[in-house]
């Protein structure tokens, strides 16, 4: 009986098992020039905690605590692990170290053809690209392997930093409204943005848009 149970399991389609396998077999590690993006793991919790713990990344990220402790850090891996943050959750590292450098994700919205990016990187790895390489293999996974039409980004109105990643990555803006700040106890001003899959297609050459 058992491997009559395992069997009819391994035959059901991805959609149809449960959440915590989906996210192993559907979230591929990813490469780019300078990073490996891949599941967050038991021996991130220092780095992210250490990396987390930043009023500058909390005040900028809707659902991240201030301040962050390895205790949030260590349910943060769990969660991830058994699909309860997003579709695919990512921790980014660099390439050449295997070092921890933050987090992006994709999370699926209510109409099943709409997915929402978010990402965070440590202040001591800003300004050097890394946001944007991550994003762009985020982005191109997504629209390769997913049935979807869009993919949305949000940042605060104040994030520069994030709106100029949004929009190297082809996102055009649709409008703004408030969100909830976890860090802040409160409300916040936010730009929302949108790319779809046939400007996806037409800008599949990222190079052109750094």
């Amino acid at each position: 009986m058992q491997d009559e149970l395992i069997r009819a399991d391994q035959s059901r389609s991805p959609e149809d098992r449960p959440r915590s396998e989906r996210s192993r077999t559907d979230c591929p590690v990813l490469l780019s020039s300078r990073l490996v993006m891949r599941a967050p793991h038991e021996e991130d919790i220092d780095a992210l905690a250490h990396l987390a713990n930043n009023a500058n990344i909390a005040t900028m990220v809707s659902r991240m605590p201030h301040p962050y402790t390895a205790k949030d850090a260590a349910d943060f891996v769990r969660r991830a692990k058994v699909g309860e943050i997003g579709k695919c959750v990512y921790a980014i590292t660099r390439m050449e170290n295997g070092e921890f450098m933050g987090c992006c994700g994709l999370e699926p919205q209510a109409d099943e053809k709409t997915l929402e990016m978010g990402y965070w990187l440590g202040e001591p790895y800003w300004n050097k690209g890394y946001t944007t390489e991550a994003a762009h293999a985020l982005i191109d996974m997504a629209f390769r392997t997913r049935d979807i039409d869009q993919i949305d980004a949000r940042c605060r109105v104040t994030n520069i930093a994030s709106r100029r990643v949004i929009q190297k990555c082809g996102f055009q803006l649709q409008g703004s409204g408030m969100v909830g700040s976890l860090a802040l106890g409160g409300m916040v001003p936010v730009e929302w943005y949108r790319l779809d899959r046939k400007t996806w297609v037409s800008l599949r050459s990222w190079g052109d848009m750094r």
